[in-house]
Formats: structure tokens, C-alpha cells, sequence
């Protein structure tokens, strides 16, 4: 969803006259919702079963009665491409992907190679190519997130509640990842966090996680007061934060370290600096697509016979990949981070 947020405002600058309508599922429309290049957002349910056939019925119908000039798949799977076909528009762009011939007038190559590596937002990029659009930018056209001034209050509530002085330096330490091929160990992460929280120039440390993986973030939190020891108060933990308040969240931060995840994504829309971890992925394809005077620094194990991977099967069977990665190394990523936005 982050990666499709640098066209919604190439379309605009393209056909400055036009209505833009998006369709998005629930659970990624808080990337979206108060995005100003967006006319209509359409929020699409995912029933089960027979109610699936009549709900996506119906949805066409509905798509068609909107008359639409052109439709872009911005996803490419069965569901999407259906709705790009039943929205009857006369010019519809999508991948060149089996079983797709008849939803598109216009498909653009697609390709799963994993080398040489190639960044989302380009993917994405393609499909404005028919339409006349030139070269992406990162700089002109950024992934963004519009911030949700209610998510705001609330951070600042939790902050405040969680003894954080307003002018604290924060850093943002995501410690979950939505499967093992991109999730680093978690005592490394408690070691990360001890470290950052005393350094000479501490700062303190916002430990976050997926709802699924609360617990395990609570355990990082523990380890890493302990090892902290009189320091330990500044590594707090605040519950957790659906995508506008992790937004928010990011931008009062002076730095945001996590793997290659969704909430990494989140943390690209925002100009806080950001250290990523990548073990089976590759920096040029998933490092934040924005400004580059923002600091974005990729940390890795570095090449492996077996890196980058499809993460169906670890080959070798210990992630080397991530288990590769020391704190030494992310540490130092991190200082470099914030002497690049002069943070002692």
C-alpha cells in the first residue's frame, strides 16, 4: 500500500482535472484516508465464501455505475484484477500476469526475478508508464502517509503516561516482522535497546511489535532494562499502535529501527531518520523511497550464497541471513543516523 502512494500524486499532476478513486481493504486504508490526491476512497470488505461472490457482484456493478475512464491494478491478484475488468473503464492497466489477459487493455511486464535487485515503487511505477508519465523521483514523488491528527493526541497521551518528558529524543525500536525470515533475534534487539538507552547521548526507547507478537516485545523490554540496569527506565513500552498512531509515533522520533516489515514502510513516509534490517531482502528494493538527505540506512549479513530467497525455505536453516547481523552493526548504523540530522 506505501509503495502505491507516490503515483495517487503523479496521476494528479498528469490529469490535474481528474477524480481519483481508491479501493482498499480495511485494515491498510489508515495509509490512505486522509491522503488530499485521493477523491473517493472505497473501503472493501473480504467476506467468505458464497457472500464473497455476491459482495464482489455487487462491488462491480458499482465500480461500473462510476463510469471510470481508466482503472489501474496497483495489486495484480484474481480479486483485483476482476474488479479492474468489471469496472468496464475503457482503458484498464495491469500486469502482464497469468491468467489476467482478458482484465487489462494495456499489460505491463512483471517479472518475480529477485536480481538484480529493483525497488517496489518502480514496480508500481510501470503501470503509469502507458499514461504518460515519466521517470519516478523520490524526491518529487515520495511514499507518504498524511498523518491522522487523533492518532496524534493519542501518542502524546501514551507518552505522556508513560513518563516521557516532551522534549525526549526518541528512538522507535519495531522488534517483529510478519514471518522468521525477517525477524532478528530477539536478545539482540534487547541488547540494541540497552545499548542506545546509555550511551554517552542516550536516548530513550519506544519498544513496539504486531499485536500478534506483544508478548515477545514485553520479554525485549524486560532483558533490556535489566541489561540497562540504572538506565532501564528509558526503555519503556507504551501497548500497541495501529498504522496512524505508529505514524505518528515515527514522526516524533529522531530515529525508527526495525526490519524489512510493514511498520518499516510506515516509518518511510515520515522524515525520521531509519535503520533497517535485511536478511533475506535487499536494501535496493525495500529502503524507504524518499528524500535522500533523510538519512535511510540498510544493515545486513552481506552476500550469501543463499541471499536474496523467495523466504519459502531457509536452505542453510539458521537464518544466517539475519543471525549474520551483530549489534555492533546496527548500533553504529544508528549513531551514524543521528549525526547525519546533527543528534550528538
Amino acid at each position: 500500500m506505501v509503495f502505491t502512494t507516490p503515483l495517487l500524486g503523479a496521476l494528479k499532476r498528469r490529469f490535474p482535472d481528474a477524480r481519483l478513486t481508491y479501493l482498499v481493504e480495511a485494515a491498510a486504508a489508515p495509509v490512505v484516508r486522509h491522503n488530499t490526491d485521493i477523491d473517493e476512497l472505497i473501503i472493501v470488505a473480504r467476506p467468505r465464501g458464497i457472500e464473497r461472490l455476491r459482495y464482489d457482484w455487487a462491488l462491480g456493478r458499482r465500480l461500473r455505475r462510476g463510469r471510470f475512464d481508466i482503472a489501474l491494478d496497483l495489486h495484480g491478484g484474481p480479486r483485483a484484477a476482476w474488479l479492474t475488468r468489471a469496472s468496464g473503464a475503457p482503458i484498464r492497466i495491469g500486469y502482464a500476469l497469468p491468467g489476467r489477459r482478458l482484465a487489462y487493455t494495456t499489460r505491463v511486464p512483471w517479472t518475480r526475478a529477485l536480481v538484480p535487485p529493483r525497488h517496489s515503487v518502480l514496480n508500481q511505477w510501470d503501470l503509469l508508464g502507458p499514461l504518460g508519465i515519466g521517470p519516478a523521483d523520490p524526491v518529487q514523488a515520495p511514499v507518504t502517509m498524511p498523518l491522522d491528527p487523533e492518532a496524534v493526541a493519542r501518542v502524546s497521551e501514551r507518552l505522556d503516561d508513560a513518563g516521557l518528558p516532551t522534549d525526549a529524543r526518541i528512538a522507535v525500536l519495531h522488534v517483529s516482522a510478519g514471518n522468521p525470515f525477517r525477524r532478528w533475534p530477539s536478545e539482540r534487539f534487547a541488547e540494541l535497546a540497552a545499548a542506545l538507552a546509555t550511551m554517552p547521548d542516550p536516548v530513550h526507547v519506544v519498544i513496539t511489535s504486531g499485536p500478534s507478537e506483544r508478548d515477545a516485545a514485553s520479554r525485549v523490554a524486560t532483558l533490556a532494562r535489566k541489561l540497562a540496569r540504572d538506565d532501564g527506565e528509558r526503555i519503556v513500552r507504551c501497548g500497541e499502535f495501529d498504522l496512524a498512531e505508529l505514524a505518528a509515533l515515527v514522526t516524533r522520533a529522531r530515529l525508527y529501527i526495525g526490519g524489512d516489515s510493514g511498520p518499516l514502510h510506515i516509518a518511510a513516509t515520515t522524515r525520521t531518520p531509519v535503520v533497517a534490517l535485511f536478511g533475506p531482502t535487499l536494501p535496493p528494493r525495500s529502503l524507504p523511497w524518499r528524500d535522500p538527505a533523510v538519512p535511510s540506512i540498510g544493515v545486513d549479513a552481506g552476500p550469501l550464497p543463499c541471499r536474496p530467497c523467495h523466504q519459502r525455505t531457509c536452505v542453510p536453516g539458521d537464518f544466517r541471513c539475519l543471525t549474520h547481523i551483530t549489534v555492533a552493526q546496527v548500533l553504529d548504523a544508528c549513531q551514524a543516523a543521528l549525526r547525519a540530522v546533527g543528534v550528538p
